[in-house]
């Protein structure tokens, strides 16, 4: 996987199962506008390029990115005293289809019970003073999350790399992995999420396709980081995004916020059930890649979805996070939720057994506030291991590459 490595942006797809398709307004978008990361070893070279084209997103070292037309990236391409890559698009991924209802069918789904150890919960509770930044398609002002709704910034436009107060979300996605993560029961009526009790850092990286480019993703993570240190927080990020192809600019980012105490929990992706098939940034070790479980018992514990992305079957067994490994499972299929109209929807995906986990750590980091984002971790491995899951295709006992250490639950 290390030859995909790319030095530039790539664009992140929403992980959930779902047909490509192309919408007609889509193709109203200006075509004539490129990103591309700029680099250089001649400083001088570097700065006249900031100053000519104008910087989106300044990495340092790693160069900036900026948004130039096909002229202007033709004229780059040969200029001698700097390095100009395009940043690739991949195809994008419509939502799936599912029927919207104006009241949950249950205030707390199976994902609330599985999690909670509970069949017979009605609401659930905690993650007070920890805050979950949700990197996705923004949020709406739902019943079930404006009480909880504490940052709300757009990184997806293109005139502008960072709004501040403005998170609208236009697709869904972001609104349901919000509300599974810490949505409140509204008036009494509505749905519950794993830490009702945390607040929400909604940062919109991705756009109502349900795509974005890796460097505001990039960008998003480290100012989660910087928040977290400027507010002195605890503070878990959720991204339930991925790619086949790793970004360096993420990469990095991650290790920044990992390095300055913020957890990363991401997707493990739906490419399953192959091994080897872990997205971006999922499958990098600073990062908790999770896999999803449906609500079906097999060998006496819940089952790997066959949709769930694999890691790697040669680190079996070895209780040591690497590089394309699975890390936790969680509930991923037919998870009820929030939805950007107001209403409530089930849909599946690895996408929505992450904020189950992201949920889960809020509430455990808000019962031990002085855990480091490492101590965290560990926690949530310890919870897994004792509750292995035996069920789906390539599951075994102990740490495996499907389901990794196990289903990390409240209890």
């Amino acid at each position: 996987m290390k030859s995909l490595k790319l030095l530039g942006s790539i664009l992140i797809v929403v992980i959930l199962i779902a047909p490509s398709f192309t919408s007609p307004a889509d193709a109203a978008e200006k075509s004539d506008r490129l990103r591309v990361l700029i680099t250089s070893v001649n400083e001088n070279a570097k700065e006249n390029a900031k100053e000519n084209y104008g910087v989106r997103w300044d990495f340092n070292q790693q160069g900036f990115t900026t948004n130039v037309t096909t002229a202007q990236f033709h004229a780059l391409q040969k200029n001698k005293n700097l390095s100009v890559e395009l940043v690739d698009k991949v195809s994008l991924d419509a939502q799936p289809s599912s029927t919207a209802t104006a009241t949950p069918s249950d205030q707390t789904p199976w994902g609330m019970e599985a999690i909670y150890q509970n069949d017979a919960i009605t609401t659930t509770s905690g993650g007070s003073g920890v805050k979950v930044a949700v990197l996705d398609t923004g949020v709406i002002n739902h019943t079930d999350l404006k009480n909880n709704i504490e940052q709300c910034k757009d990184f997806s436009q293109m005139k502008a790399n960072l709004v501040t107060n403005f998170c609208e979300d236009d697709n869904g996605h972001g609104t349901h992995v919000s509300g599974t993560v810490l949505a409140d029961g509204g008036s009494g009526n509505g749905i519950y999420g794993v830490a009702p009790d945390a607040k929400l850092w909604s940062y919109k990286v991705l756009n109502r396709r349900g795509s974005g480019y890796s460097d505001d993703i990039a960008a998003a993570i480290r100012h989660v980081a910087d928040e977290a240190n400027r507010l002195n927080v605890n503070t878990v990020i959720s991204m339930s995004l991925g790619s086949s192809s790793e970004s360096t600019l993420i990469t990095d980012a991650v290790a920044y916020a990992y390095g300055n105490g913020v957890l990363v929990v991401a997707a493990a992706g739906n490419s399953g059930p192959s091994a080897n098939t872990i997205g971006y940034p999922g499958a990098l070790a600073d990062v908790v890649a999770v896999a999803a479980l449906e609500d079906v018992q097999e060998n006496g514990t819940y089952r790997i979805a066959d949709f769930s992305s694999r890691g790697n079957p040669n680190t079996d067994g070895d209780y040591v996070i690497g590089e394309l490994d699975v890390e936790v499972s969680a509930p991923g299929r037919a998870i009820e939720s929030t939805w950007y109209d107001g209403t409530y929807h089930t849909i599946s995906g690895t996408s929505m057994a992450t904020p189950h986990v992201s949920g889960l750590a809020a509430k455990i980091w808000a019962a031990n506030p002085s855990f480091t984002a490492a101590q965290l971790r560990a926690e949530l491995q310890n919870r897994s291991t004792n509750n292995d899951i035996l069920g789906g295709y390539g599951s075994t006992t102990g740490d495996d590459y499907a389901s990794g250490f196990g289903f990390p639950t409240v209890n």
